[in-house]
């Protein structure tokens, strides 16, 4: 944590040097020729460079967000609010009109996209108060991620230099924008100028909103008519290294294997394709992930974030809560994250470098080290492995 800190207070004092400073404006240099090599105009570049200088604070957002911290329930229970529910239900009645006409053309159902906006924005009532340019340009600037975020700072000059996004446009710190929260090279390829204003009105757009968003989702994925997964019960001595992304089953086959239905009744007959999810292990809930749950995470890479997306969508749908006892454990800082992945690093099970990110290649040194001492080999990166290691 010390060193975390540290490197911190470095990266924000350096952004006040003068050193980092001209280093600062060499790397507006270097977008600028590339920008107007892509084609954008030098008046856009100057008005958007004019006074430009880097924001330590989206650094600091950067190194700490929710998704590595959080576990499912805490997760789950945050974002699928009562609030939600019921702003959510209320939203799909007032554009029940464009989100059916949007669900002819595209294939996604009017409770998908509410549950989207729903976890991105609030309903669009916290787009971010961030400028965006300098929010991109900050992350451009910065070495953990620079080549991706310079590819978003390009596309965003390039999308306000066509009059598409407004100068002053504000979003996430991440770059991210309006009611569902699109990167620009996102609006790039997938906005949709609905009412053929000239604009992609994603703050204020109704119409452009709804349609972006089904658009982007049929095209990274989403199957018209399917669900996007539903919550199982696994049965007891179940092979839990099976719970993985990369192992995939017909619904029928999961059926032979003992898995039913939340309420213990069998799985409908079915050749689909799904995997299985224990997102907190082999003690927690259980859930069969469809196809459209991979189109989920395309739009967000998160597990938690996908799962919640679904469960909001089904619940906006109708569906009742899931029948899951919520499990009452201690969330793990990314501190407490980085002392898992070294522990298992010292004992011979590869993380990579030690991260905060218990990603697929934690979980997957997690499931080796259950596997080397007899536990329930779940992948789970929780509380009960940290006090283990302890």
């Amino acid at each position: 944590m010390l060193r975390l800190i540290f490197c911190l207070l470095l990266t924000t004092s350096a952004y006040a040097d003068d050193t980092t400073a001209h280093s600062f404006e060499n790397f507006l240099s270097n977008i600028r020729t590339q920008a107007v090599d892509q084609g954008v105009s030098t008046a856009t570049i100057n008005q958007a460079f004019k006074g430009l200088v880097p924001n330590p604070k989206v650094i600091k957002f950067d190194r700490t967000q929710a998704e590595f911290s959080q576990n499912f329930w805490r997760y789950l229970d945050s974002r699928v609010s009562k609030y939600r529910l019921d702003k959510g239900t209320e939203k799909l009645a007032q554009h029940q009109q464009t989100f059916q006409k949007n669900y002819k053309k595209y294939g996604v159902p009017p409770h998908v996209i509410v549950a989207f906006w729903g976890l991105e924005t609030n309903y669009g009532t916290n787009t971010g108060n961030l400028n965006l340019l300098r929010s991109l340009a900050t992350l451009s600037f910065d070495q953990r991620r620079s080549t991706f975020f310079t590819e978003q700072l390009l596309a965003l000059l390039k999308l306000i230099d066509a009059g598409k996004i407004p100068m002053n446009a504000e979003g996430s710190w991440a770059g991210a924008m309006g009611n569902v929260q699109f990167m620009p090279t996102n609006v790039a390829a997938y906005g949709i100028d609905a009412d053929d204003d000239g604009k992609i009105g994603l703050w204020d757009n109704e119409q452009d909103i709804f349609a972006s968003a089904a658009n982007f989702l049929q095209k990274i994925g989403w199957h018209r008519g399917e669900r996007w997964g539903r919550e199982v019960k696994i049965p007891k001595h179940f092979d839990h290294q099976l719970a993985n992304l990369n192992t995939k089953k017909t619904v029928n086959e999961w059926q032979a294997l003992g898995v039913r239905t939340a309420d213990d009744k069998d799985l409908p007959t079915s050749d689909m394709r799904a995997s299985l999810m224990l997102p907190m292990g082999y003690s927690g809930p259980a859930f069969l992930a469809y196809r459209n749950f991979r189109a989920i995470l395309n739009w967000n890479r998160s597990i938690l974030y996908a799962l919640s997306v679904g469960h909001l969508s089904d619940r906006l749908a109708g569906t009742p809560q899931l029948f899951a006892t919520p499990i009452k454990e201690p969330s793990l800082s990314r501190d407490d994250i980085t002392h898992i992945q070294t522990m298992l690093n010292q004992l011979g099970f590869d993380t990579g470098e030690p991260d905060g990110i218990s990603g697929p290649k934690t979980r997957n040194a997690t499931r080796d080290y259950q596997r080397a001492n007899n536990l329930p080999i779940d992948g789970y990166v929780g509380y009960q492995l940290f006090q283990q290691l302890q």
